[in-house]
C-alpha cells in the first residue's frame, strides 16, 4: 500500500512539472492544414547502361513539409520492391532546404541491388519521400509512385595490378594470349609492388620465363636483367632461370626490379579434383581443371560466382576443404572460413593445393 501511495504522488508531480514546462515553449506539431508532401519523378521508365555510369538516370522532387513552428527538417528519399515497402531502403538524405535529389546510372544500378531487382529484367520500382525532425521524430510521408526500370550486373570493384607467369619454365608454354588460362598470376601481398608464387619450375636449354602485367601484352614484360636478382622491363631482357627442376618460391618488387628465387617444399599429395562450392556458386561443385604443368596448381575460367561465400574442396567432399576470409586473393587453410565474393560477374579462379592460395580475377 505504501508503495502505491508513493507512486501516485511521484505520477501526480511528474503531470505538474510537465504542464508548466509546456507552458514554456511551443509544441511542434505537423501543420494539418497544410497539403502533404507531393512527390514526382523525371521519368516513367528507365534502361541503365553500364557503359555511360556517370550520366543523369533520374531526378525526384518533392513539395517541402509544413511545421507548425520553424524547425530542421530532413528527407529521406525510399525505394522498395514493392508498394507496401516491406523492403524500404533509404538512398539518400536532404537537408531542409533542398526538395530535389539526382542520380547518376551508377548510382541508380547501386540503389537498385538493394532491393533485389534482377539484372536485365525490366521491374517496377517504387518510390516516396519522407520528412522528419531530429533522429525519426513527426515523419510526413509523400505520395508513392513508380517507374520500370531495367538495371544492369555490376562489375566487381577490383582495384588491384595483377602479374603473370609466361615460359616454358614456370607455366609449360610462351604463348602470350589474352585468353590463355595456363598464363599463372602471382600471389599478391599486402604492398602493391610485391608479389610471390609456389609452384613447378622446369630447367634446360631454351627453357625459362619471364613476368607480364597483362595477358596477350608483352610491352609490360619483367625479364632477368643484367645480374641474378635484378629485374628489368626491356623487351631484349633475359629469361629467367632455375639451376635444376623443382618447387620453387618467386618473390618479386616489381617497383625495386628485383627478386628471389628459393627452394620450396615437395608437395607430398594430389587430389582427384578440386571444385569450389558455397552460395557462390548456388551451392553445387564446379570443378576446376588440373595445370598440365603442376599438379598441384587449379585453374576455372569464366567461373559465374554469384554474390555470397564458396570454399576449395578436394574430391567433391567436405573432408578436405579450404578457406579464409578474404575476397579476390588470399591463402586457404584447411577448415577455414567462406570466401566472400561481393558481386556476381565471371571470374579466372587460381589455387594452389599445396599452399592454399588462390586469387579470383574479375573478367569480361
Amino acid at each position: 500500500m505504501k508503495n502505491n501511495i508513493f507512486k501516485h504522488i511521484f505520477l501526480a508531480t511528474t503531470m505538474v512539472v510537465g504542464l508548466v514546462s509546456c507552458e514554456d515553449r511551443e509544441l511542434i506539431t505537423i501543420d494539418e492544414q497544410a497539403a502533404p508532401i507531393v512527390m514526382d519523378l523525371s521519368t516513367e521508365s528507365l534502361v541503365l547502361d553500364s557503359n555511360f555510369p556517370s550520366n543523369p538516370a533520374i531526378t525526384v522532387k518533392w513539395s517541402e513539409a509544413e511545421y507548425t513552428v520553424p524547425v530542421e527538417v530532413k528527407y529521406n528519399v525510399e525505394i522498395s520492391s514493392k508498394e507496401s515497402f516491406d523492403d524500404a531502403q533509404v538512398i539518400t538524405t536532404k537537408a531542409q532546404s533542398v526538395t530535389y535529389a539526382a542520380f547518376t546510372t551508377q548510382e541508380m544500378n547501386e540503389a537498385v541491388k538493394k532491393i533485389g531487382l534482377i539484372p536485365y529484367q525490366s521491374q517496377k520500382m517504387f518510390f516516396r519521400v519522407k520528412s522528419f525532425v531530429g533522429t525519426d521524430d513527426l515523419s510526413q510521408t509523400s505520395n508513392i509512385t513508380s517507374l520500370m526500370i531495367t538495371p544492369y550486373l555490376a562489375s566487381p570493384t577490383y582495384e588491384y595490378e595483377d602479374l603473370f607467369l609466361v615460359g616454358n619454365a614456370a607455366v609449360g608454354t610462351w604463348d602470350n594470349n589474352a585468353g590463355d588460362s595456363r598464363l599463372l598470376p602471382l600471389m599478391k601481398t599486402s604492398s602493391a609492388t610485391k608479389f610471390t608464387f609456389t609452384g613447378l619450375f622446369k630447367s634446360g636449354a631454351d627453357i625459362g620465363f619471364k613476368m607480364i602485367k597483362e595477358k596477350g601484352d608483352w610491352e609490360s614484360q619483367f625479364g632477368k636483367g643484367t645480374v641474378d636478382g635484378q629485374l628489368s622491363t626491356v623487351g631484349s631482357s633475359g629469361n629467367l632461370t632455375v639451376p635444376s627442376e623443382g618447387y620453387y618460391t618467386l618473390t618479386v618488387d616489381i617497383a625495386a626490379l628485383t627478386y628471389t628465387l628459393e627452394p620450396a617444399a615437395i608437395p607430398t599429395k594430389t587430389y582427384a579434383n578440386i571444385s569450389v562450392i558455397g552460395t557462390a556458386t548456388s551451392g553445387s561443385d564446379i570443378q576446376l581443371t588440373k595445370s598440365a604443368h603442376d599438379p598441384n596448381l587449379w585453374i576455372g575460367t569464366k567461373v559465374n560466382l554469384k554474390t555470397g561465400v564458396f570454399k576449395f574442396r578436394a574430391n567433391n567432399s567436405w573432408d578436405v576443404n579450404w578457406g579464409t576470409n578474404a575476397e579476390f586473393f588470399g591463402t586457404g587453410v584447411a577448415g577455414g572460413a567462406d570466401i566472400p565474393v561481393s558481386a556476381e560477374w565471371n571470374y579466372d579462379i587460381y589455387f594452389n593445393d599445396a599452399t592454399g592460395q588462390y586469387s579470383f580475377i574479375p573478367v569480361q
